[in-house]
């Protein structure tokens, strides 16, 4: 998952988008919600296939 990283020292350890401080649990929880990518590109600042890349790493 080139996409995604884990460091003990950003935002304690939790699966976050490479280059960003945003976890893998909240896009996933904003999906959810019925956030659109859109939205959620907006909101976040993160990239489509930066979303992608959570919903693949929650199949994992």
């Amino acid at each position: 998952m080139e996409r995604i990283t884990t460091n003990p020292k950003t935002m304690h350890g939790k699966p976050v988008i490479k280059g960003t401080r945003v976890p893998v649990d909240v896009i996933l929880g904003s999906l959810v919600g019925g956030m659109g990518y859109e939205e959620i590109e907006r909101e976040y600042g993160v990239k489509r296939a930066g979303i992608i890349a959570a919903i693949e790493y929650a199949t994992l």
